[in-house]
């Protein structure tokens, strides 16, 4: 399992994953699931990915050899604008399921792949989007600025309750964080470290690219300070009236 988060905000996009791989109890391993492509002054891309690593890497991999659609062979650094750049990732998600998924089912596998892509090409404004293992995808909007994949449940709530698109970026990059930490708190199977990537609104470029570790001095302080927070302001309630 996984937990991967992007926020679209008017400020640019903030993108979040966990790197534990799981095959079974005793077999944990750490692989990035963030990848980026970016020219420089032209685009600037993040795929986050989650489900099976060998059906991921096979997708970044031919989105990097190139990917017919519409009858073009394109990459995410010919893709003329974002939504013809989701339309890619979709199509490569089509093409390794030809290729694996039938392996797969023969042995008693599901085809699970899901994958946050968010980026800007040139004067266009920033899109996020979530492509589903069909190679069909659904798009952030104003009304819900953030996407989620993997095990989403638990870094959902302090997103629906603060994010907004006027959300700062630096304000975006915390969210994200305190939603992490609520799920590495709840669940064994997302773990340490965590890729953080930050792309700034018009740097067609990307901003940041950060792994956070146990020893991330802000992190560590930003999981203590949450805690106590919580724990204050539940104690702070008043307890119900009709219980006597």
């Amino acid at each position: 399992m996984t937990y991967c988060v992007g926020l679209l905000l008017d400020a640019g996009l903030v993108m979040l994953s966990d790197t534990r791989t799981n095959a079974g109890v005793d077999n944990i391993s750490v692989f990035g699931k963030t990848f980026v492509h970016e020219t420089p002054g032209e685009r600037a891309l993040a795929l986050l990915t989650a489900g099976n690593l060998a059906v991921t890497q096979a997708v970044w991999n031919r989105l990097q050899e190139g990917v017919k659609l519409d009858g073009q062979l394109l990459t995410l650094g010919s893709a003329e604008n974002m939504f013809r750049a989701a339309q890619l990732v979709g199509a490569a998600v089509r093409e390794v399921f030809a290729t694996d998924g039938p392996g797969l089912r023969d042995h008693g596998l599901g085809f699970d792949v899901s994958i946050l892509l968010g980026g800007q090409i040139g004067t266009a404004p920033p899109r996020l989007f979530l492509v589903y293992a069909a190679g069909n995808f659904i798009e952030a909007t104003a009304d819900t600025p953030f996407l989620q994949i993997g095990e989403h449940k638990y870094g959902k709530p302090i997103l629906d309750r603060v994010l907004s698109p006027a959300t700062p970026l630096a304000d975006g990059v915390t969210l994200a964080l305190i939603s992490m930490d609520s799920t590495l708190r709840s669940n064994l199977t997302v773990g340490l470290p965590i890729d953080l990537t930050v792309i700034r609104r018009d740097a067609l470029a990307v901003s940041l690219r950060r792994r956070i570790t146990e020893e991330d001095a802000y992190f560590a302080f930003l999981r203590q300070r949450w805690s106590e927070s919580l724990r204050e302001a539940y104690q702070a309630l008043p307890r119900p009236d009709w219980l006597d």
